[in-house]
């Protein structure tokens, strides 16, 4: 198939687009709150950035719109820069939607997708379960109907849960029992519509009792005309989270695009598809929207319902922007249920068993996925910062790795030989000087340096300079230097740079 080539729509794409709105309305509504923003603007999300993704998307299975993940990040990059809900919040959701969507545009465009691959899993699975975590505490104040104290999301979710006398016995209920309903549907068919049937009873229940809880309540539909007056003086504060939520963001739209790639043979393009998430994300900022992501749960149903090609999405969307005009028939909605299909939604996050598996695999590596989860817990919701902290402890320990080359060493005589192994780079390269000198000052007997470079891998310009200062060195001081076993990856440039030096042989 070229490039962006349109198909034509099936069947299946019909009836998984059909499948997968039904899903996507209430968690539009409830991952909107999550974000701290209006439900009328979930809706919006739902609707624009699953439109705008549709025809560039590379994977026919990807369902774009609001994500859980992507709705917690948002909210942490921004609560503690204005009011959750005031208006100059919403303002600010929509230049964070679209920095993330220039971002993740700047990075297909320059052919980087290739980023997705670089998440470290430790990290990842450290997060993950975390952020899970702080999503279900974030819906305690919801699950149990009573006000949030505020504060860090860890510390009023413990403040309210030891005033049971506040809670809401009923709407405790009502979440629990939507939670089962959600789970249980899926666990009987994957395509039964759980949230689906939760809103309903939710909704037949609350008419019939007259629910006296919170209720979603009537919100106004309005069209957003484009409109560029937006806090830019916090532009500053916003990128790097947007760097965050375009980079990590995209680590679930990319999971699941490699998976059904590769059970179903067909190429998946990540430059394409984080052009196609940038446009939904840009789309989604023009009409008032916040940052989407890919949807695992959702790509799941619409390729068990069939979808064949990126109509699917297009479907999705339209069915959304039909429903938007009626979508007050929610305002009875206790706000219990969304909780319920929020924590519904992440009780997949919350599993050990990568954790504990990561422990028998790696100690260091453990140890960094369980800081990352005890500092997401810590620094809730300003989850990117854990985030931030955890990439960074990962690429100092590999940085570590790099420079602790190995160098076996062995004196034969009137001869030295060294083995390096790894890396050479302008980091590492000094260990091999340091060998030379240290057996140098033991043995000042060596007249002749022998290089074996069989089990260097990538050496770049920088360690090979340190070498040729080496081979310069040895030779001022009498040493002949002998270098041998050049492999593919080191032999271009060792001979670019070793072999005009005098009293050096290259073997």
């Amino acid at each position: 198939m070229a490039a962006f080539e349109v198909p034509k729509p099936t069947g299946g794409d019909v009836a998984a687009g059909i499948s997968v709105g039904l899903i996507l309305i209430p968690q539009a509504l409830a991952y909107a709150v999550l974000a701290g923003v209006p439900p009328q603007r979930g809706l919006i999300v739902a609707v624009i950035a699953t439109l705008a993704a549709a025809p560039l998307a590379s994977s026919p299975f990807l369902q774009t719109g609001p994500v859980a993940i992507t709705a917690l990040l948002t909210f942490g990059a921004l609560e503690s820069i204005s009011r959750p809900g005031s208006p100059e919040y919403v303002e600010l959701t929509i230049l964070l939607a679209l920095l993330v969507g220039i971002i993740r545009i700047a990075i297909g465009a320059l052919g980087e997708g290739g980023i997705a691959y670089l998440m470290s899993q430790p990290v990842l699975i450290g997060f993950a379960p975390a952020a899970g975590l702080v999503i279900v505490e974030s819906q305690i104040d919801s699950a149990l109907d009573v006000a949030s104290p505020g504060g860090p999301v860890t510390a009023a979710a413990i403040e309210i849960l030891r005033s049971p006398s506040d809670w809401s016995l009923e709407a405790l209920a009502i979440t629990i029992i939507t939670i089962v309903v959600v789970n249980g549907a899926r666990r009987l068919h994957p395509l039964l519509p759980g949230v689906l049937i939760a809103v309903v009873a939710g909704l037949l229940y609350s008419a019939l009792t007259d629910y006296a809880g919170s209720v979603l309540g009537t919100f106004p539909i309005t069209v957003f005309a484009p409109d560029l007056t937006l806090p830019w003086s916090k532009l500053p504060e916003l990128v790097v989270p947007a760097a965050v939520i375009a980079i990590v963001g995209f680590a679930d739209s990319a999971a699941v695009a490699r998976l059904y790639a590769t059970e179903t043979r067909t190429p998946w393009n990540p430059d394409r598809e984080f052009l196609a998430q940038g446009v939904a994300n840009v789309a989604s900022a023009i009409a008032g929207g916040f940052p989407a992501g890919g949807s695992f749960s959702r790509s799941a149903v619409n390729r068990l319902a069939g979808a064949k090609t990126i109509w699917s999405g297009a479907i999705t969307g339209a069915l959304v922007l039909a429903f938007t005009p009626v979508s007050n028939v929610l305002a009875r909605l206790p706000v219990a249920v969304l909780a319920g299909i929020i924590i519904a939604s992440v009780l997949g996050l919350l599993r050990p068993q990568p954790l504990l598996e990561l422990r028998g695999f790696s100690r260091i590596q453990f140890l960094i996925a369980g800081f990352t989860f005890v500092m997401t817990l810590l620094l809730a919701p300003r989850i990117q910062w854990a985030l931030i902290i955890g990439i960074s402890l990962a690429i100092g320990w590999h940085l570590r790795r790099e420079v602790l080359i190995d160098v076996d060493e062995e004196v034969r005589g009137l001869e030295l030989h060294l083995r390096p192994r790894g890396v050479l780079y302008f980091a590492s390269a000094h260990e091999i000087e340091r060998h030379f000198t240290d057996r140098l000052a033991t043995n000042p007997e060596v007249g002749r340096l022998v290089l074996h470079c069989g089990a260097l891998g990538r050496v770049d310009i920088s360690g090979a300079l340190v070498l040729r200062q080496l081979a310069v060195d040895a030779v001022s001081a009498g040493i002949e230097v002998d270098v041998r076993e050049l492999t593919a990856a080191s032999r271009k440039i060792l001979l670019r740079v070793l072999g005009n030096v005098p009293g050096v042989r290259i073997g």
